[in-house]
């Protein structure tokens, strides 16, 4: 009889990992609370328009497409992907725009152009991104940092004789302030930090490697939207006969020795040799475990941000948007102060607008367009956020009617507001927190909760909210790290 494990949450994390332990031959059984698979990166209708519920921006396809190969199926099958000319498109109050483009080449051209920035500035500042990326990133994103062998490799030599002073002791805007002549350029470059939630002006400048991955690999649309991600391992996982339990929560995994036993739901008790737990590791420990002293010990981290997105049907179109566009706050350190130090919501918020109608035309009504608005926000519970939406819906209408020179509000058709309660409710994400942890302090990397368990040797853990992190890739890597894992218990 196969050894069967039991995948708890089906997002994107856990349907990859479902897919990587059936590949090796277990029987794999998936709950998920929802009604449908995904957790954050799923879909839903207003009206006439489509939105896609949570990320994105699709770098890395290949994390994607890995998945297929392995499996022994043609990835055309099940996902058609583009990359794209334009990774952002960034609006400044000053009437500037500029065009991210994947080309670094052609990215350097333009801020040159455009922000005064010394030719060649930006092209050797990713050069070193990648250089970064290919020798460390790579160490602390794609093997177990708390396995003796990692450091024992001979990557590690090549890794130290790479990083610099500067990624371990400055902070991003730091380094950014040295790299870069522009005060547009460095805005741009800060922003990264906020792909796994950060503080530009406190986050270690190791994360000054982020770029690398939109503007040397490039950025992607899957077409269909990001939701076609989903579906594509949704389908994939059921072809290799993986079973799916929706609306059927766990509520505790059932504890023995060393060892995890199985799980419990509101239906069944479900014995497994296995158990992954795709769900925040924070509510993993306190609701699943009963383990109110871990989960304690885990919450002392400092939280990512959380967001608040505004789900608009646009009746009007805007030539002058592109698929992902952000319109810049005017004081970027004051807005990150306002996030982590206040912990309130900013007074100047930086906002970006995803439109997939740019792409998919029957996203939206014709002569209309779908807009994905987020502002970041903190991740607390101490803020009502029926009582403070209201004055930020009206900021966020005013900076982008003034940017625009229009006024948006008569033009809002359709609107939905996800607030970080409802992503903690919906998700169970804690307090909302989109990536888990931050990355503000130079270890952060180490204090991310490890894929697997000391106490119990059969349990593991997905996602992004433990190693590596947060975002489309990095949840799909810690399903390989899970697998890896999971073959080194086989071996033994």
């Amino acid at each position: 009889m196969n050894q069967r494990a039991v995948i708890i949450g089906a997002g994107i994390g856990g349907l990859a990992t479902a897919i990587r332990l059936r590949i090796m031959g277990l029987d794999v059984m998936v709950f998920e609370k929802n009604a449908f698979p995904g957790g954050k990166l799923s879909d839903f209708t207003l009206g006439a328009y489509h939105f896609d519920r949570g990320p994105s921006l699709f770098t890395q396809p290949d994390n994607v497409l890995e998945l297929f190969k392995l499996a022994g199926k043609n990835p055309d099958d099940y996902i058609q992907i583009e990359k794209l000319e334009e990774a952002n498109r960034y609006f400044f109050e000053d009437g500037t725009v500029v065009h991210a483009y994947t080309k670094a080449s052609r990215f350097d051209a333009e801020l040159h152009l455009k922000a005064g920035e010394p030719k060649g500035r930006v092209l050797q500042y990713l050069q070193e991104a990648s250089h970064v990326y290919q020798h460390v990133g790579t160490v602390f994103l794609d093997y177990p940092l708390h396995k003796i062998k990692t450091w024992l490799h001979q990557r590690i030599l090549k890794a130290l004789s790479v990083v610099r002073l500067k990624h371990l002791l400055k902070s991003v805007d730091e380094v950014n302030v040295a790299a870069f002549q522009s005060e547009k350029t460095r805005q741009i470059f800060n922003r990264f930090a906020t792909y796994n939630g950060s503080n530009p002006y406190v986050a270690p400048g190791m994360l000054t490697m982020i770029p690398h991955l939109e503007h040397n690999e490039g950025a992607f649309y899957p077409q269909g939207g990001m939701i076609s991600i989903t579906k594509a391992l949704f389908a994939l996982a059921k072809d290799l006969g993986v079973t799916f339990h929706f609306n059927e929560g766990v509520d505790e995994i059932v504890k023995a020795y060393s060892k995890v036993k199985g799980v419990k739901t509101s239906q069944r008790y479900q014995e497994a040799e296995w158990v992954v737990s795709n769900m925040d590791v924070y509510f993993t420990y306190q609701k699943l475990l009963k383990d109110s002293l871990k989960a304690k010990a885990i919450v002392q981290q400092e939280r990512s941000t959380s967001a608040i997105i505004f789900y608009w049907g646009i009746k009007g179109t805007f030539p002058q948007l592109d698929l992902h566009n952000i319109f810049f706050s005017h004081n970027y350190q004051q807005e990150f102060n306002q996030l982590f130090t206040e912990k309130v919501l900013p007074t100047d918020p930086t906002i970006y607008i995803n439109i997939t109608s740019k792409k998919n035309a029957d996203h939206a009504p014709a002569g209309a367009e779908n807009w994905f608005v987020m502002v970041n926000a903190p991740a607390t519970d101490t803020i009502n956020w029926d009582l403070v939406i209201p004055a930020l819906r009206m900021r966020v209408l005013d900076k982008i009617s003034r940017m625009l020179k229009v006024d948006l509000s008569k033009l809002v058709e359709q609107e939905y507001i996800w607030h970080p309660g409802g992503i903690e409710q919906d998700t169970a994400s804690y307090l909302g927190s989109l990536y888990g942890s931050s990355s503000n302090h130079r270890m952060a990397a180490f204090f991310r909760h490890a894929n697997d368990n000391k106490q119990y040797n059969n349990l593991f853990f997905c996602g992004g909210t433990v190693h590596p992190g947060g975002g489309i890739p990095l949840c799909l890597k810690s399903a390989r790290l899970v697998a890896l894992l999971a073959k080194e218990q086989l071996a033994l």
